[in-house]
């Protein structure tokens, strides 16, 4: 097994049960109790969350790919793309103190989403591009 398909099996599982699990299953209350501030509506969690699952598919195609020899370009560009991006708006925000009232649990998640897609866009570009 390569370096890029441990970059895709590592942001599987990140995604999956850090970030897509609980925003489409985890109800509401137990959000607010995790320390995240009540949302006006559940609705744009639930849509997030299956926007991680999509995403999630296409990682789990870039993988299959990587362990049958290819190169999944696209697939790397898009992880770097939104774990990228992603690093880059929680870091903003980490840096303006966005989440200082959320409870501990919830400004944890934020800082290890920081560091989580950080590595994770960076691994992409070290193993992505070789």
């Amino acid at each position: 097994m390569n370096g890029l398909a441990i970059v895709f099996i590592i942001k599987i599982g990140f995604t999956l049960v850090l970030w897509c699990l609980p925003l489409l299953m985890v109800p509401e209350i137990l959000l607010i109790k995790l320390g995240l501030p009540k949302p006006s509506s559940m609705l744009f969690l639930r849509l997030l969350g299956m926007a991680y699952l999509a995403l999630t598919v296409g990682y789990g195609f870039g993988l299959i790919e990587t362990l049958n020899g290819g190169h999944p370009r696209d697939i790397v560009l898009m992880g770097i793309i939104s774990n990228g991006g992603a690093c880059l708006i929680l870091l903003i925000n980490g840096v303006f103190r966005s989440w200082q009232a959320w409870g501990p649990p919830a400004q944890f998640m934020m800082w290890f989403s920081l560091i989580a897609t950080g590595g994770i866009a960076l691994g992409l570009v070290v193993t992505g591009f070789i």
